[in-house]
C-alpha cells in the first residue's frame, strides 16, 4: 500500500491544520508488571501446561503496523486508529 510521507492534517495539540510526517514505530516488548502478564506468568509456573490451546490454522496474514503522524510545528505525535494490517507499506 502506498501512503504519502507528508499530509496536511489536524493537530489536536496546535488546534489547527499543519503539515505532518508519517512515522513507522517498532513494537516494544510487553510490560512485565502488567496485571494480565503477571497472571499469565503465574499460570505458566509449576507443572501445569500452557493456559490456552495453541491456535492452529488460523494465523493472521500480516502484522499490525503502528503508524504515527508527527506535527512539524510542535513535534508531537498523533496516533490514528489501532494500527493497520498490511504486508507491505511504501511511503511515497
Amino acid at each position: 500500500m502506498k501512503i504519502p510521507k507528508e499530509q496536511r492534517r489536524y493537530c489536536k495539540y496546535c488546534r489547527k491544520y499543519t503539515v505532518q510526517k508519517l512515522k513507522k514505530v517498532k513494537n516494544k516488548p510487553r510490560r512485565k508488571q502488567a496485571v494480565g502478564q503477571r497472571r499469565h506468568l503465574r499460570k505458566l509456573a509449576g507443572y501445569g501446561s500452557f493456559p490456552a490451546k495453541k491456535p492452529s490454522g488460523r494465523g493472521k496474514p500480516a502484522t499490525k503496523l503502528d503508524l504515527r503522524y508527527v506535527c512539524q510545528e510542535c513535534k508531537k505525535q498523533n496516533v490514528i486508529g489501532k494500527g493497520v494490517r498490511l504486508k507491505k507499506v511504501e511511503f511515497v
